[in-house]
């Protein structure tokens, strides 16, 4: 065979059935590359005689193959680009290849095709050769072919890097291009007997190192039995791949001879790719191992929750105490809002509040105390109680203002109008600034909850209770509101050291400017020039020396002669100290005025259903905001009751309580006058409206509708009646229902309220246990706490008891007087309520009755001394009793039928 040249001239291009060849000469020959179906698969090379050489074959000739490995890059997946730089550099290297294999001459050796095989990083030789012995021939070859690669530089490589050789294709090649791409594992399918591991380790151990051969394992009926080898390393694999696939395999024959065996007892190796990794791998060892997966699961969403999202959350907490979000709070807006918008306001600034808070005088106590807490560091809670419409907001408001420090607002009542927990938390981290919240899980977390008790028997863990999910939300807060201290406490150190530097410079100046004044000034800067030598050197020159320039002189030269300075140090020491301590002095304040404030407003059981949890935990949260320092916790509510469970978060400490109490009569007379002066209406009181205003009382939700009703053009008269009118309407809503369906949700029966209205409208207040032990009562205070709750009533209490009942407010005597005196109403509330006293004393006749009975039988047939007169003591007793009830039952029915009377007329 001729020697190829590496230089190539293209011939040619022309169409042959259907199919494109590119012709290329190398020296005497042609190399022709036929393209197959896809890019992607392999080329074929031809390599073919001259047109004069001659076409007839040698006797004994033969065909077979060899398999040259690493000539392409081994494509491991679809997104392997390197298979391009393959194609890219194809014809190259297959020239260089065919020169290569030229040069082998032994057994007539003849290369009749080049089948690359790129997925593989391969090329496939098919050649001829003489030979009676085909297997030493073979033999012979591969070994020929092996010598002239390392004779004449080696296999030729797509990265210049000679590392492949030259095999011999015991089995059938197979080119195929699916998306079963290259590894290190291969699985060996028998169509045959089982191959012992001994004989499978003999014959694909030359390609490459083995890691692990396992033996054949059961398999469903018309499957083949297969073994799984794992080489060491991908190249192996390939070789071993290409090299043995359709080999067969006898026992009774050489392993290492080329088709070996075809008969009954052969094996014939089918090899295909396994992955190392199969498909959905993951997802079925999850499914099977549940008690391991969850827990971790369980552990990753924690650890994710606090290294990523907690961070997060407490700067949007931040972020909304600091005001970084807020539009008006920036520089810019502030001074485009003051040089345009402003200005064409014509409207000043009005101490309207200011005017009406000292004609509030109630409201001074409660301010001063509430200053006093938030003057000092927090260890209590601060609790301010008083009726509704007392003006707690207000007063608050004022105070906070004057502070000027950061508030965090928590509005139960808005919490509590939620209607489930997700929603509940939601409104929760929308007033704190708790961001982000992922309530959608909730739902989740319990399903798979519900999942895990089926597979595992036991919760995953992920649902957590309602409290515990606000505990976690409101430790992120706390955690954010430490922050939100530091940054302020930063602020204030920034301004007091921005304003000691001013004045710094302002008392400078001012030095500056008397020694100018004195003609004493010198400017170290001129001593350049002010002369040379000596005078440079010393700093002064003409200008006039006072005494204590010289005194400093004396000192320095002084200390230069080694002189005392102990003095001196003592006084340097006790400056130290003294700075030390006014430093102090001032972070005192400053940290006290750095703490941020949280209010809770509205701090009430009233709401759904379950809301006391978090009533409890916003004063647990409380209790220790207060105990760690981190800030003051002020809880608003409008009963006195309600501070229970505050107590309880702190049950060695007090709770600092502030009250609010309605207005006296010249506070609400004056504040009415105020208010209406403000607002532009003068108008002065008679003897007789200053009593219509006296009705209303002191509390200032009351006050102010009335103050609109006189701004409308009501006369006083009017409005007072029309607020009485108004409270009588809702009072017989809330305290009896609009209907018996409704009546059956309050917590009290309509006999309770009933005798506590009437009561309440002949006397101001009414002893609270007197009311406590008789019907309808009976003992039971639940009843009048849930009065009070709903402020339909008050109660005052004495040395820490409970001592009377007042109305819920002072216009409410009025309104209870009103409905009172309803003869309607009247009748049908007091029908029902004589008719619960009949009942009541019918039943205790039958229980006299009863017992006389008995005691008929003891006095008759009994013989022990005295017992006839025990009995007859006893029988009197009852007697009056029955007496005593009897007398009742026929005055409540004649009282039943002169109310039946008046229903009969009707109104």
């Amino acid at each position: 065979m001729a020697m190829l040249g590496y230089n190539r001239t293209l011939i040619n291009s022309f169409a042959r059935n259907s199919e494109t060849f590119r012709v290329v000469r190398l020296g005497h020959r042609q190399l022709k590359i036929r393209p197959v179906a896809s890019r992607h698969f392999a080329a074929s090379v031809a390599i073919g005689e001259s047109s004069n050489a001659s076409q007839t074959d040698a006797p004994n000739t033969r065909e077979s193959w060899l398999f040259v490995d690493s000539v392409f890059p081994v494509r491991l997946s679809r997104w392997d680009f390197r298979h391009y730089i393959g194609i890219f550099r194809e014809e190259i290297l297959l020239e260089r290849l065919s020169s290569l294999l030229s040069f082998v001459k032994t057994h007539n050796f003849e290369v009749v095709s080049l089948e690359t095989h790129q997925k593989d990083g391969g090329v496939f030789v098919r050649f001829k050769y003489s030979a009676v012995d085909s297997v030493s021939a073979l033999d012979a070859i591969q070994k020929s072919a092996r010598e002239a690669a390392s004779k004449h530089g080696g296999i030729p490589s797509w990265i210049e890097l000679s590392k492949g050789n030259v095999w011999l294709v015991r089995g059938t090649p197979w080119r195929e291009d699916m998306n079963r791409f290259a590894s290190p594992i291969i699985k060996l399918a028998f169509e045959g007997p089982d191959v012992h591991e001994e004989s499978l380790y003999e014959v694909l151990r030359p390609y490459g190192q083995i890691r692990d051969l396992t033996s054949p394992t059961p398999v469903p009926t018309g499957s083949l039995r297969f073994s799984t080898i794992t080489f060491q390393h991908i190249r192996a694999a390939t070789i071993a791949r290409n090299v043995l696939h359709g080999f067969n395999f006898s026992e009774h024959s050489s392993s290492s001879k080329a088709g070996s065996g075809s008969g009954p007892s052969s094996t014939r190796f089918r090899m295909a790719y396994e992955q190392p990794i199969k498909p959905h791998v993951i997802r079925d060892w999850m499914s099977d191992h549940p008690k391991t997966v969850l827990p971790v699961i369980v552990f990753f969403l924690g650890t994710l929750t606090y290294t990523i999202f907690d961070p997060i959350r407490q700067l949007m907490v931040e972020a909304k105490m600091l005001d970084w979000f807020d539009v008006q709070e920036f520089k810019l807006y502030k001074w485009l809002r003051a040089n345009t918008f402003d200005r064409l306001l014509l409207t000043g600034s009005s101490d309207e509040d200011t005017s009406v808070e000292n004609v509030w005088k109630e409201r001074k106590d409660a301010e001063v105390a509430l200053r006093s807490y938030l003057s000092d560091l927090p260890t209590t809670v601060a609790f301010i109680h008083g009726p509704q419409g007392s003006g707690k907001t207000r007063m608050l408001k004022a105070v906070l203002h004057e502070t000027r420090r950061k508030v965090l607002i928590i509005d139960c009542a808005e919490l509590h109008k939620a209607t489930s927990d997700s929603a509940l938390l939601s409104g929760l981290a929308r007033q704190t600034g708790y961001w982000p919240v992922f309530t959608f899980l909730n739902s989740m977390n319990s399903l798979i909850d519900l999942a895990s008790v089926g597979l595992i028997g036991q919760k995953a863990g992920l649902s957590s209770s309602l409290t515990q999910q606000l505990q976690q939300m409101l430790e992120v807060v706390g955690t954010a509101l430490v922050g939100v201290s530091s940054s302020h406490r930063n602020a204030i150190q920034r301004k007091i050291k921005r304003q000691e530097l001013e004045e710094e410079k302002r008392a400078e100046e001012a030095s500056r400017s008397e020694r100018i004044r004195r003609g004493i000034y010198h400017d170290g800067r001129l001593d350049c020039v002010a002369g040379n030598g000596v005078m440079s050197e010393l700093g002064f020159g003409d200008e006039l020396m006072t005494s204590d320039d010289m005194e400093g002189k004396h000192e320095d030269a002084g200390e230069g002669l080694g002189g005392k300075t102990e003095g001196w140090e003592e006084i340097v020491k006790k400056e130290e100290l003294e700075e030390r301590e006014r430093k102090q002095d001032m972070e005192d304040p400053q940290a006290v005025g750095a703490l941020p404030i949280v209010v809770i407003r509205n701090f009430a059981s009233k709401g759904g259903a379950n809301r006391g949890e978090l009533l409890t935990v916003l004063a647990s949260w409380a209790a220790t905001l207060t105990d760690n320092q981190v800030a003051h916790v002020i809880v608003i509510s409008d009963n006195r009751e309600n501070s229970k469970q505050l107590a309880k978060a702190l049950p060695s400490k007090p709770l600092s309580s502030i009250a609010l109490y309605d207005a006296d009569a010249a506070s609400a007379l004056s504040f009415v006058k105020q208010k209406l002066k403000d607002a532009g209406v003068d108008q002065t009181f008679t003897a007789e409206q200053t009593a219509y205003l006296e009705r209303l009382g002191g509390r200032a939700s009351d006050l102010e509708s009335l103050i609109r009703k006189i701004r409308s053009g009501q006369r006083v008269q009017e409005a007072v009646e029309d607020i009485i009118s108004r409270g009588v309407g809702e009072l017989r809503k809330n305290a009896f229902g609009d209907d018996i369906e409704d009546a059956k949700t309050l917590a009290w029966s309509s006999e309770q309220a009933w005798i506590v209205l009437k009561k309440l409208s002949k006397q101001e207040e009414i002893p609270y246990h007197d009311l406590l032990i008789d019907f309808p009562f009976k003992g039971d205070e639940t009843p009048l706490r849930n009065m009070e709750h709903a402020e339909l009533i008050s109660i005052n209490t004495y040395n820490g008891r409970p001592s009377s009942i007042r109305p819920g407010k002072p216009v409410y005597k009025y309104v209870f007087e009103q409905l009172v005196g309803d003869p309607i109403f009247q009748a049908t509330q007091d029908i029902a309520f004589n008719e619960k006293v009949i009942a009541s004393s019918e039943s205790k006749i039958r229980v006299c009755e009863d017992e006389l009975m008995r005691l008929k039988e003891i006095g008759a047939d009994s013989s022990w001394w005295g017992s006839k007169r025990a009995s007859s003591e006893r029988a009197a007793y009852l007697y009056s009793n029955m007496l005593a009830a009897e007398r009742k039952i026929e005055v409540l029915e004649k009282r039943n039928a002169e109310f039946k009377k008046i229903l009969s007329k009707g109104g």
